[in-house]
């Protein structure tokens, strides 16, 4: 079991929620109800990024992964 017991375990997470849920909304999926926002415009908005649903998500998880390599190597 893996405990999220910091700040940045905790963003870790979330980024990790967030990457997971972009990806089922792209296959179709919809995670959300009612006026809740999406992912893709979460991400786009916190991570100041553009383009279309796929770009988006190959940029973010890049940006995921280095956050990972960075977190195990501190």
């Amino acid at each position: 079991m893996i405990i999220a017991d910091t700040p940045q375990k905790i963003d870790l997470y979330r980024m990790n929620v967030l990457e997971k849920m972009l990806k089922l909304e792209m296959l179709g999926i919809k995670m959300n109800k009612g006026g809740q926002p999406t992912a893709y415009s979460v991400i786009k908005k916190e991570y100041n990024l553009k383009g279309s649903r796929q770009k988006v998500y190959d940029t973010f998880k890049q940006i995921v992964q280095t956050t990972k390599e960075r977190e195990i190597n501190e």
